[in-house]
């Protein structure tokens, strides 16, 4: 199988430290595997987008070294592809609508929380909308045995999720119409045909949801690998929302090497070039090549 892995920033602001270290993990596994490297624009939810943010990005990457291998996609462009799926998982009866306000589901919440479950989603709507107008689409989760999906991460070891208990109903069309990650990311993979997926480990509770929407679809599942986050002095992720700051881009080759030391990798180099050969055959050594 030829190696296919990816970069999927959101372009919700300019990459930051935390977000250059999701990127060098995901392209050091693709150089370390001679697999290509790509890059995906996910601006889904347009609300958050910020103008020109996909650019700068995308120029830091190639200011930093790391350059796709194919020309990046943007999600925005995508609707089509996101539809089709959609309308497959309708007709196999995979989806229903759902009228529930984020209140009522918080206010659900509490009662079930109070008897015995630890539902994200207590399936108000499963049997039917009770007078209500449909405002989201959600995927229907199995339940018993059947709900507990397990996996193995790279990085992480073996993972197991109650789909059912632990998650419940997800949505895939969200209530102001626009499309859930969740949905977005696996048509997407599966689309450019990724064989292997790179990413911080704050995304690794999606993981479960993901691998059951690819059943759904019958789609391949890739690997997974979900690396350790950047946090900030007090411990939160370091994210636009906490404060980050943008990539230094003069100084490309020490931000690089920062990163390089979050993934338990150590090395000193003059040059770009230099730093990209001694760090992938550090990874090659770490995750096998």
């Amino acid at each position: 199988m030829t190696y296919r892995g990816r970069f999927a920033p959101s372009p919700t602001g300019p990459l930051h430290a935390g977000s250059l270290v999701s990127a060098l993990a995901s392209f050091l596994d693709a150089r370390a595997r001679g697999g290509s490297w790509l890059v995906r624009i996910e601006d889904v939810d347009a609300p958050r987008t910020v103008p020109d943010a996909a650019d700068e990005i995308l120029a830091t990457l190639a200011h930093f070294g790391m350059h796709p291998d194919e020309a990046p996609v943007w999600q925005s462009e995508r609707g089509a592809a996101y539809a089709a799926a959609f309308e497959r998982l309708q007709a196999a009866g995979f989806v229903y609508p759902c009228g529930c306000t984020r209140r009522e589901i918080a206010d659900s919440l509490v009662h079930v929380h109070a008897r015995h479950a630890t539902l994200a989603y207590p399936g108000t709507c499963r049997n039917g909308l009770h007078g209500k107008p449909a405002r989201a689409w959600r995927l229907r989760v199995p339940d018993g045995d059947a709900a507990r999906l397990t996996f193995v991460d790279r990085c992480q070891g073996p993972q197991t999720q109650d789909l059912a208990t632990e998650v419940g109903d997800f949505a895939l069309k969200r209530a102001d119409g626009l499309w859930a990650y969740q949905l977005a990311v696996v048509v997407d993979d599966a689309a450019a045909d990724i064989t292997h997926v790179v990413r911080g480990a704050d995304l690794l509770d999606s993981t479960a949801r993901q691998i059951y929407l690819q059943q759904c679809l019958g789609v391949p599942t890739p690997a997974y690998l979900h690396v350790p986050v950047v946090n900030n002095d007090i411990g939160e992720k370091l994210s636009k929302q906490t404060g980050a700051a943008p990539l230094n881009r003069e100084a490309p080759l020490d931000a690089l090497v920062e990163a390089a030391l979050h993934l338990g990798i150590d090395v000193s180099a003059a040059s770009l070039d230099a730093f990209y050969s001694a760090a992938t055959a550090a990874w090659a050594a770490r995750f096998g090549r």
